[in-house]
């Protein structure tokens, strides 16, 4: 049994490097620079099979070198010349990365909306005048598709609303230099009556003349219009409306069954003596206090102008003496036509306060 033992210890050292000559020389070949490849250039060999080779270093294809910068370009990019590792050379006109991409040009949303809104071809409504007291819409909208609301109108042009800014006279409080209590009250009142007005700025002209928080009338209600547009007082104003609304339309319809269309003024504010005379007591106009009328247009077409009438002109007489005698209780004077040769073709109406409460009333 010891024999045997030794000889099978025999066999099996004999056999052993064998089996390591056959798995050596049939699995992997590394060629002869693989020093020079690296272990990346091992390739199996297959005795049954096309071989797959890896090209020797010397045959690859060279890398292309990055472009080098000359002394002039690496003086207007900031980098060292000949630096072709740090970074490439920027062409004078910058890298145009849509043509990189091959997209073509690309334009940005905001070209697009200046172009449409300078072809008239907005497809969004666009507001021009933001922060002032007339905005106005820039551009049209495209015509709604079936199915679609219209955008609503009205006489023709498309409402904008907008906030009332906060430097308004009639928002600011009166402690902050806003509008007193009783000029905003006034202008609630002409508001109900349906006058037609708008705030300006304050007129100055010294001590003698200005109004502190002048309106401009233009017309009232029932349609009519006052021309020109005057600069008066809140106060005068209001008074003026009553008297129209209240006297002057049911005369006009009493006797030519015709309302009024518009009241032609001659003088509202103006910075001047009364009468225009040298010396003289500043005229209320010089205050905004008062307003002369040389004309009035009914609606039928009729103008009836104040100056003295004929002998047959019986309707024009009777309508300009309650004109007289119905506008007394309005205003504290009243002036025209037979009063005084500065008065001979237009009413006046002030609102002068007088120490003793007297009102003047030519008759």
């Amino acid at each position: 049994m010891a024999s045997v033992f030794r000889l099978r210890r025999t066999l099996g050292l004999l056999v052993f490097p064998a089996i390591l000559v056959a798995c050596s020389g049939g699995s992997f070949v590394p060629p002869d620079d693989i020093d020079g490849v690296g272990v990346g250039a091992i390739r199996p060999a297959h005795s049954d099979g096309p071989r797959i080779d890896t090209p020797p270093a010397e045959t690859a294809a060279p890398r292309q070198a990055l472009p080098m910068i000359d002394s002039e370009e690496a003086m207007a990019i900031g980098q060292p010349a000949g630096d072709s590792a740090g970074g490439l050379a920027i062409p004078e006109g910058g890298v145009n990365m849509d043509e990189g991409l091959g997209v073509g040009r690309v334009q940005g949303l905001a070209e697009a909306q200046a172009a449409e809104i300078a072809e008239g071809e907005a497809t969004q409504v666009v507001v021009g005048g933001i922060g002032t007291d007339s905005p106005r819409q820039i551009g049209s909208l495209p015509m709604p598709e079936m199915g679609e609301r219209a955008p609503a109108m009205t006489g023709g042009e498309q409402k904008i609303a907008f906030l009332p800014r906060a430097s308004s006279p009639m928002q600011t409080p009166e402690s902050s230099g806003g509008m007193p209590a009783a000029e905003k009250a006034c202008r609630l009142r002409l508001q109900k009556l349906g006058v037609r007005y708008r705030d300006v700025p304050r007129i100055s002209r010294g001590k003698s003349c200005g109004i502190d928080w002048p309106v401009e009338l233009s017309g009232l209600a029932g349609g009519i219009e006052i021309k020109p547009a005057a600069q008066v007082n809140c106060q005068i104003t209001e008074a003026f409306a009553r008297w129209v609304k209240q006297e002057l339309v049911p005369s006009t319809r009493v006797r030519y069954l015709s309302g009024v269309a518009a009241v032609h003024q001659m003088s509202s504010y103006s910075c001047r003596t009364m009468n225009s005379r040298r010396g003289a007591a500043m005229s209320e106009h010089a205050r905004g206090n008062a307003i002369d009328v040389g004309k009035i247009v009914l609606k039928n077409g009729k103008a009836i102008a104040i100056e003295p009438k004929g002998f047959f002109a019986f309707r024009e007489k009777g309508l300009l003496k309650s004109v007289r005698g119905d506008s007394c209780k309005y205003f504290s004077t009243v002036l025209g036509p037979g009063s005084d040769r500065y008065h001979k073709d237009h009413f006046h109406f002030d609102l002068r306060v007088r120490k003793s409460g007297y009102r003047h009333c030519s008759l």
